[in-house]
């Protein structure tokens, strides 16, 4: 009887074992103690050493990873690539100092913008290497869904009646300094307190690339307690303010397949209260719907489909006034802004905080770590019902996943 009862344990471990280290048909980049690492089904792969990585990126079409190599102090940020194909790390330059670069649309070309001056690469031996100046001014930007163009944002003036207009640029990826082929693309004409803002920042396309979506930022200290969240037609020619948030360019994203903007609205710096997911239909964007219920917050998003958003929400808090900022136990649930049905779907122990939900294909990824710590877990559910599992343990961040379209 004992041998038959410990035969039924070790199958019974052997089946949950089974469970726990199954594996997604995932790519990602991630950082493991500042390092940078790639996880393809189950293998993992270290690609640097004795680096201070972060901010890693792919490229088009999977070969190339960009990343910064920085510092602690927050005084170097060097750009790097690293080749999947060739296995080494390299410098699209001699130095490139940057912490904005954006891979294009449709190639392996890399724009940066190093220190007001958008670059880009070119090719060389089917790599990026080298570069070609754009403009100068530069503030934020973003690659058109054609990959032959930016939009360019310039911080406004500060003159002696106040700060300036926002001026918005369209410049063709060879425009190479030319004054002639830089055309002005709107001008966003700023004003306190309803739409005060002094730069132009995180821009987004919609789907259909009919619109972008973007924060008008204020001087720093006001930032911190409110940005403008607009979206702009992809001619320039239809501007609206969509409402208030604070500056995390995760906290709004397009639906997949319709022009609808989800986003965290609600100002003040702290997460503790007066952070609503919100859903604004483009390009009426009075027709909106706060999702949260009362005494929560919602403080991250993602769609899983055209009627599904993923939110990781937590209790409100509003007996907190001053004194160290509380956690906010943060978990994953699941809202049908059809029917309006609202699900628990992660449920992390009383210590832990469920962060960063993201979807790759039917998958729904999760970084899940102790209120204490910053390293933590990537867990994955095949689908909204699926089961959990661990799939890499120790990342210092949540990953970034290489999706072929």
């Amino acid at each position: 009887m004992l041998l038959r009862i410990l035969l039924l344990l070790i199958l019974f471990s052997f089946d949950l074992s089974t469970i726990a280290s199954a594996e997604a048909p995932l790519t990602a980049a991630f950082i493991r103690d500042h390092q940078l690492w790639i996880k393809k089904g189950n293998q993992e792969i270290q690609l640097t050493k004795n680096r201070y990585v972060y901010n890693q990126k792919w490229s088009y079409d999977g070969r190339f990873i960009g990343y910064i190599d920085g510092d602690e102090k927050g005084e170097k940020s060097d750009l790097f690539i690293y080749d999947t194909k060739e296995k080494e790390s390299y410098r699209p330059y001699v130095m490139v100092v940057t912490s904005d670069f954006k891979w294009s649309p449709i190639n392996n070309q890399l724009a940066y913008n190093e220190q007001g001056l958008l670059n880009v690469t070119k090719t060389k031996n089917g790599r990026p290497q080298g570069f070609e100046n754009v403009s100068l001014g530069v503030s934020g930007f973003e690659w058109f869904p054609n990959g032959k163009e930016f939009i360019v944002a310039s911080q406004s003036s500060l003159r002696p009646t106040g700060w300036g207009p926002i001026p918005l640029y369209r410049i063709p990826v060879d425009a190479n300094l030319a004054k002639d082929k830089i055309k002005p693309f709107y001008t966003i004409q700023t004003k306190e307190p309803d739409l005060f803002g002094i730069d132009a920042d995180y821009f987004k396309w919609s789907s259909d690339g009919m619109w972008v979506s973007f924060l008008i930022v204020p001087t720093a200290s006001w930032s911190m307690d409110s940005n403008t969240l607009c979206v702009l037609s992809s001619q320039g020619k239809h501007f609206q303010s969509v409402g208030k948030m604070l500056g995390f360019k995760d906290w709004f994203k397009w639906a997949p397949l319709a022009n609808q903007l989800a986003y965290i609205s609600g100002e003040g710096r702290f997460f503790v209260e007066n952070k609503k997911m919100t859903i604004a239909e483009i390009p009426t964007s009075k027709q909106q719907k706060e999702y949260t219920p009362k005494g929560f917050v919602d403080l991250d998003l993602e769609w899983f489909s055209k009627d599904l958003v993923i939110v990781a929400r937590a209790k409100e808090n509003k007996e907190w006034k001053e004194g160290p900022v509380p956690n906010m136990f943060i978990s994953l649930y699941a809202i049908n802004i059809r029917s309006g049905e609202q699900k628990q779907i992660s449920f992390p122990r009383k210590d832990e905080l469920d962060e960063d939900p993201q979807v790759v294909r039917s998958y729904l990824t999760l970084f899940r770590r102790k209120a204490e710590d910053f390293q933590g877990d990537v867990w994955v559910k095949d689908g909204i019902s699926g089961q959990e599992y661990l799939w890499i343990k120790n990342v210092d961040s949540a990953p970034v996943f290489y999706d072929p379209k």
